[in-house]
């Protein structure tokens, strides 16, 4: 399941590129918290912690704001698209055992069979779980699968209470032989049937 972070943050009453600008050159990070029919709440966030928590997906935080606990999730990170300085996140409250629709990474594990290679067609899927029961990934075995093999959404095990939102024939791995290797095996066989013909 997803890891839980905690953060300090301070509500901004200031707003504009210029106050944003300002506040990135002390180390914090703007951000808006959305959710549950409440109004907007724009914080800053700590830039170290942040951005060291924004690596992974789904991030759940537990917020302190002006001593008041907010379990939040990020939804997303705006970046500079040059130097990857984040420049903004968004924010959406959740609250214990609601259920949310979120997207999770695939990871490939195994070896397919020998020749084969495989492609991950789908980075990851969408699905409904708890706000608090987030997977980091789903894991996808490609192990002794042949070529022509492929896997779709639906042959993707999901943890209990989990459901899928991403349509089930979605196509998510493919295994394959590289076509040079096809080409070689083919002028192999053709040298072989040669070889065979003129020791006839």
């Amino acid at each position: 399941m997803s890891e839980n972070f905690t953060l300090n943050a301070d509500v901004r009453t200031e707003f504009g590129k210029g106050f944003a600008r300002r506040l990135r050159a002390a180390g914090k990070i703007p951000a808006v918290i959305y959710g549950h029919g409440g109004e907007p709440v724009h914080v800053a966030l700590p830039g170290h912690e942040t951005a060291l928590i924004v690596r992974h997906a789904n991030a759940l935080i537990e917020l302190s704001i002006e001593g008041k606990q907010e379990l939040v999730l990020v939804k997303d990170v705006q970046k500079d698209p040059v130097r990857q300085v984040i420049e903004h996140i968004d924010l959406i409250v959740v609250k214990q055992g609601e259920k949310i629709t979120v997207d999770v990474p695939i990871v490939v594990t195994g070896e397919s069979f020998p020749g084969t290679i495989h492609t991950l067609e789908t980075t990851s899927l969408s699905v409904e779980v708890e706000a608090t029961h987030i997977p980091e990934h789903f894991e996808v075995s490609v192990e002794g699968l042949e070529d022509g093999a492929h896997i779709t959404a639906g042959d993707v095990t999901l943890p209990q209470g989990a459901s899928l939102v991403t349509d089930a024939e979605t196509l998510v791995v493919a295994i394959s032989t590289p076509r040079g290797e096809v080409e070689a095996e083919g002028e192999e066989s053709a040298d072989e049937t040669a070889a065979a013909e003129s020791a006839e």
